[in-house]
């Protein structure tokens, strides 16, 4: 829960908020020190007597994710990690944009089954998870599944989903699976980058950057930014937050090699392989 007290004017008295708001002055100071969540309706009064109404968008979508903004790995896949996969089923269903920027990892809409299984059995290894590695990427596939159909529709519906990757170059060089693993990976990489509702960017190395290399992070259509760290999930609703990633994927795009130019990196990443 948000306290939303930092929005009042300095000379403003709780008496005087709570009289502009409508309210109690009890009601007024159970919000202030976070005592009574405030509802949108609240938080828009709020702002509005405190003539601060362009901050109520942020404070409204802070409160909304404060209770789970920030979910630490270990309780989301104490359960094992095929129930983690098939969480965000809905969500990956509700979106029509997706902007993707990874800088560790193939993104797991493009993985392959055996990637996909080598990257979740190190994950289960190092978390100590209960070991469903099987269940969670015929999980992952299924969850895929719906965005290659999803895909393909929106080749059929003039593009009504669409999906946006960045990569950094050295993601097709990190060893996490055999080499024929890897080398079958990149390949389906090349073959994703055909369909016409994707785009598959590519900083490689050599690239001048206006921004630097950053955690991985997934852009849902322009509401929702899923950000990942090593012990946490963060789930990221507020505008300001939202437009921030959009900022960045914007710069991390700028300096993406495309076409030919990224076919070229991936085959010399497969010539690498051997």
């Amino acid at each position: 829960m948000i306290r939303i007290g930092r929005v009042q004017p300095v000379g403003i008295s709780g008496r005087e908020l709570a009289v502009r708001c409508g309210w109690s002055e009890s009601k007024s100071s159970r919000i202030e020190n976070a005592k009574t969540p405030p509802s949108d309706a609240d938080i828009k009064t709020w702002c509005r007597a405190c003539a601060a109404d362009d901050q109520a968008p942020d404070l409204i979508a802070a409160n909304r994710q404060s209770a789970d903004a920030h979910v630490q790995w270990r309780r989301l896949q104490r359960s094992g990690l095929r129930r983690l996969q098939e969480s965000t089923g809905d969500l990956y269903q509700q979106t029509k944009m997706f902007r993707v920027y990874v800088s560790d990892v193939i993104p797991g809409f493009l993985q392959t089954p055996g990637y996909a299984a080598a990257l979740l059995s190190s994950i289960a290894d190092f978390r100590g998870t209960p070991d469903d590695v099987s269940d969670a990427v015929a999980a992952r596939m299924r969850r895929d599944a719906v965005a290659a159909r999803m895909r393909r529709n929106a080749v059929l519906s003039n593009g009504a989903r669409r999906f946006s990757f960045v990569l950094e170059e050295s993601v097709l060089l990190y060893r996490l699976c055999t080499v024929e693993t890897m080398a079958a990976q990149l390949g389906h990489l090349l073959g994703v980058m055909d369909l016409q509702n994707v785009a598959v960017g590519i900083v490689p190395f050599s690239a001048q950057r206006t921004v630097w290399p950053m955690p991985t992070f997934t852009i849902f259509d322009d509401t929702r930014v899923h950000a990942d760290t090593l012990d946490a999930a963060a789930t990221l609703t507020q505008p300001s937050q939202v437009e921030l990633y959009a900022r960045a994927f914007e710069h991390l795009s700028q300096g993406a090699a495309r076409g030919a130019a990224a076919r070229s990196l991936i085959a010399s990443a497969l010539a690498s392989l051997d």
